[in-house]
């Protein structure tokens, strides 16, 4: 199998004893292509050095995590902005709102977000979108930046049908992660119903691991079981999947 992980962080400090190993592991497993949203400025050197050390596998994204929006977010920001200007990035990301913990930064979020939404159209890259506990907001940002320069996915899709469709309407991409594998999930229903062309596969390792390793540290290696499940769902054949996420996977990012 080829296949790509359109969201993994194998940059993070769970990755710090063996995170050459963990890419190995994933080549081997035909995990060709794995793509690196960055958090803040923090991640800045883990995401490069990786993706200097292995330049045909790992593909780095530059942006400000809403949850790294904080009292110098403005300072993140030019961060975000010197890079994209500077190097090549495949994607802006991890970008978006997430209101689960607190709403006390949703005004700086909502600017951050918007501003670099506005930065992926200026460099015509496709965007990687958090959103918790904020569909409705983080999609009317989304429709007032749209324009045919905007593109990307919706990270880590948890909503209803109704939600999937919203995404599609705007031309986004739905990316579906291990979630969907997790017995009685309703991802799975929804899954069913999705065109297969308007999805891509993610594991957003180390995060939300995939049965039947759910509970253990996610890598990307996982995200053959991902591909397996979505095929299940579709009674497609996986290269299928496969050959499908991938073409989505190449349409919204400079891979």
């Amino acid at each position: 199998m080829f296949l790509t992980d359109t969201h993994t962080h194998l940059y993070v400090e769970e990755f710090d004893t063996d995170r050459y190993q963990v890419v190995k592991n994933a080549i081997d497993a035909g995990v060709k292509r794995m793509l690196l949203p960055n958090i803040d400025s923090s991640t800045l050197k883990a995401l490069n050095d990786i993706s200097t050390t292995f330049p045909n596998n790992c593909f780095p994204m530059m942006g400000l995590h809403p949850t790294s929006v904080k009292p110098d977010y403005e300072k993140e920001l030019a961060v975000v902005e010197e890079e994209l200007a500077l190097h090549n990035y495949c994607g802006v990301g991890e970008i978006g709102i997430d209101l689960y913990w607190d709403e006390t930064f949703r005004e700086q979020q909502t600017d951050a977000f918007r501003r670099q939404l506005q930065w992926a159209k200026k460099y015509c890259l496709g965007v990687s979108i958090h959103t918790r506990n904020a569909f409705e907001l983080t999609y009317q940002i989304v429709t007032e930046e749209l324009t045919e320069d905007l593109k990307g996915v919706f990270h880590c899709f948890t909503g209803s049908l109704a939600d999937a469709k919203k995404v599609m309407d705007v031309g986004f991409k739905i990316g579906i992660g291990g979630i969907v594998t997790f017995k009685n999930s309703a991802l799975a229903e929804v899954v069913k119903q999705l065109p297969l062309d308007w999805i891509v596969l993610e594991t957003d390792a180390p995060y939300l691991t995939p049965v039947p390793f759910r509970g253990k540290r996610n890598q990307s290696a996982y995200i053959k079981y991902i591909a397996e499940k979505v095929a299940a769902i579709k009674k497609r054949r996986v290269d299928e999947v496969t050959e499908l996420t991938n073409k989505s996977a190449e349409e919204v990012f400079s891979i």
